[in-house]
């Protein structure tokens, strides 16, 4: 790898600007495109993504799950034979192994999950890839300064790690703030979020099996317990979405 290595990056927005950014301070050559972002100061700005993608060694594709396909079909046709595309969107692992399809011998296709919020961390943050550029990839961001875990297996592993953690941590996120603004229509906000930040607080290592088995052996009343939350939910006036996806779950357990 040369030590100024070339970097296109597809997509200026948040995290893809954090990131061009980032890649000029860690001393890389980066190539952007964005038709609606303009390109942050040492970013080289591109009047389209072929032209970003002309003489780089990887490809950030930083867009969105829709835009993937439609990013690579701009993109490729600039890139070198066998370039790294590192696709970042967070999408379902259908997308990464249809993007993979769709490069097909023209590049190697890394699936990258980003594990953790970029602000304000930025090229620091974590991540997980998978699929046959995994190890080029790793080879070309770690040295820049990006801690990231390569994972044995193809294209839609790091997507499929990626989100199944999401299910879990914003649908704790959703469940939050349903209750609060429950709470604030009830007139209890104060109360509630000091309840709810005792509990993260006291979580530890056997939390989450407490919650498993508690949530099994005590279906049946905890599904009445959930109808009754979402009927007040109702009389406040807040949708009662996660109750009720809760009080489902528990009826499928009962």
């Amino acid at each position: 790898m040369s030590a100024t290595p070339v970097i296109a990056v597809l997509g200026l927005g948040e995290a893809g600007g954090h990131f061009a950014r980032d890649l000029v301070t860690s001393g890389a050559t980066v190539r952007g495109y964005d038709p609606r972002v303009v390109a942050p100061p040492g970013v080289h700005p591109a009047d389209t993504a072929a032209q970003a993608c002309h003489g780089a060694a990887l490809v950030l594709s930083v867009n969105s799950a829709a835009a993937a396909l439609d990013a690579l079909s701009q993109g490729l046709p600039g890139c070198a034979p066998g370039i790294v595309w590192a696709e970042l969107n967070t999408a379902a692992p259908a997308v990464k192994e249809a993007v993979q399809r769709a490069a097909g011998d023209a590049a190697v296709v890394a699936d990258v999950a980003i594990m953790a919020p970029v602000p304000p961390r930025g090229l620091g943050t974590p991540m997980s890839v998978s699929g046959p550029g995994a190890d080029r990839f790793a080879a070309i961001m770690g040295p820049l300064g990006t801690p990231v875990e390569v994972l044995e297996g193809p294209v839609g592993l790091a997507a499929t790690r990626k989100l199944l953690r999401s299910i879990f941590y914003k649908g704790m996120a959703a469940a939050a703030v349903e209750a609060l603004a429950a709470a604030r229509a009830a007139d209890l906000e104060e109360w509630l979020s000091g309840n709810i930040a005792d509990e993260l607080t006291r979580a530890d290592a056997a939390t989450l099996d407490r919650l498993v088995t508690g949530s099994r052996r005590h279906a049946v009343r905890r599904t009445h317990e959930m109808q009754a939350a979402a009927e007040l939910l109702d009389g406040l006036g807040v949708p009662a979405r996660v109750a009720r996806a809760s009080r489902d779950w528990l009826r499928d357990l009962a």
